[in-house]
């Protein structure tokens, strides 16, 4: 019996296999590919998922070759300068080329113990009461306690358990590639820059030695999205839409992609869970798509482990869809919109030059920027402190910093008073007695994920609080 099989070998189920790993769960995950595409279709890790790695000890891993980067708003083909006062230790973004990122977690699933199949193609699960089997092509079957679908917008396990997947169809279609062009780079760059003054669906990005990444929208919707396009079919689009074809040749890969919004309706049946694109798809508008995966793993991985391990308290695994569920919807909510601000049309033109008036105030460029990079994102824990429900951002201690005492997944009490306890959760709750001049509350209590469940300085609250997160004190 496997404890957890997560299907698919994206980064978020190569996320949320090193969540578990760090509690102990036998993980296996399953992938159809026998090997990485190669394609990059995520960019890179915007603010929150970079406190979430540092959070885990890989931050320098990616640090190590990635550029760092600052761009405020990101939204709807609108760039303003960063926002001043954002609300954390890590005001960039981090430019990694998808592949690039899902080696480096596959390095540490690896490291921490996490079974990789490759080549291996789900076609089918059950579930009862005891667990979940699954079927592969060859006809092996296998049977987990649990099973996580990171099996992408097309989900076969979502399928299987019958959860629909409401929302609206692709309108729009984009190509979008990686390709040698010809054309002297200054041409190139000239043709981009005019282009792009009325459209932001276009681009050619340099990426040395003569190749580049480059979109253009496509001429309709296909009926087979998940068919690529031909290097032909790109070259008739460049020259469609900016005159030429810049020489165009050897591609690295080519795709196609729709502005098709949609969502599960639940993140949850019995032993079954949704995460990543399994559970949602939208525009990539904005770079969300990648790293609200990446934070859907980050929020469940302590949870299931919690209930693998038998001491979550009841109801922790659904909180899964009652935190994320909405996040989800609200990543949909803004990439609509900012399809809309992409339009050539002389309102979403109109609609476009206004709301880049409205981002050079700092206040809604801060709130944009928040939007995008999800430090905004608070869940509701009900009433309480301002911080209640907030992720904490990596503040500076007498003996260090925050997300430095996080590297292994457990709760974390941070007492600056000295007078508070968590003995009776030593086993899941890490007690650290330390000061900080940026925080100005006595104490905190950190979930795994970095969520503030509880604030202040009583303990008898404090007790009060630890049983919803963490279950019942050991004897």
């Amino acid at each position: 019996m496997i404890d957890v099989i997560v299907v698919g070998g994206g980064p978020t189920g190569l996320m949320l296999s090193c969540e578990l790993r760090l509690h102990g769960v036998r993980v296996v995950v399953l992938e159809r590919l026998t090997e990485p595409t190669g394609q990059s279709r995520g960019q890179g890790l915007h603010t929150r998922s970079v406190e979430l790695m540092d959070q885990r000890g890989l931050l320098d891993r990616f640090l190590a070759v990635s550029e760092k980067f600052q761009v405020g708003g990101l939204f709807g083909g609108i760039v303003k300068p960063w926002p001043d006062r954002l609300d954390t230790a890590h005001p960039y973004g981090v430019a990694t080329p998808q592949p690039v990122t899902e080696r480096l977690l596959e390095e540490r699933a690896l490291e921490l113990g996490t079974e990789i199949r490759r080549g291996c193609e789900v076609v089918g699960l059950s579930q009862d009461e005891d667990g979940v089997t699954v079927e592969l092509a060859d006809g092996t079957r296998l049977r987990s306690r649990h099973l996580v679908g990171c099996d992408g917008g097309r989900s076969l396990v979502r399928k299987e358990i019958g959860v629909g997947f409401p929302g609206e169809p692709a309108k729009v279609e984009t190509l979008l590639g990686e390709m040698e062009l010809t054309e002297d780079p200054a041409a190139v760059a000239a043709v981009v820059e005019e282009v792009r003054r009325t459209q932001l669906r276009f681009g050619a990005a340099p990426l040395g030695d003569g190749v580049y990444r480059v979109v253009v929208p496509a001429d309709g919707v296909a009926e087979d999205r998940a068919t690529a396009p031909t290097l032909e079919e790109f070259r008739q689009r460049l020259r469609a839409v900016a005159g030429t074809d810049f020489g165009a040749r050897a591609p690295r890969w080519l795709s196609r992609f729709g502005d098709a919004t949609r969502q599960a309706e639940r993140y949850r049946v019995g032993r079954v869970l949704l995460a990543g694109d399994a559970a949602h798809i939208h525009p990539p508008t904005g770079g969300q798509g990648l790293n609200l995966g990446v934070q859907d793993a980050f929020n469940l991985g302590w949870k299931l482990a919690a209930v693998v391990n038998g001491w979550a308290p009841e109801g922790l695994l659904d909180s899964y869809h009652a935190e994320r569920h909405p996040v989800g919807a609200r990543v949909l909510e803004n990439t609509r919109a900012q399809i809309t601000l992409l339009g050539t049309d002389p309102g979403a033109t109109a609609l476009r030059e206004l709301f880049s008036r409205l981002m050079d105030f700092e206040e809604v460029n801060r709130y944009v920027t928040g939007m995008i990079t999800a430090v905004e994102v608070r869940y509701d824990f009900g009433e309480g402190h301002e911080l209640l429900g907030r992720r904490m951002r990596d503040v500076r201690l007498k003996r260090g910093r925050l997300y430095e005492l996080m590297r292994g997944g457990r709760g974390l009490l941070l007492d600056q008073t000295g007078r508070l306890s968590a003995a009776g959760w030593a086993d899941r709750v890490d007690h650290v007695v330390d000061v900080s001049e940026e925080l100005d509350v006595p104490a905190v209590l950190l979930r795994p994920d970095g969520h503030v469940a509880w604030a202040g300085e009583d303990r008898a609250d404090l007790l009060g609080h630890l049983p919803r997160w963490f279950g019942a004190a050991a004897d």
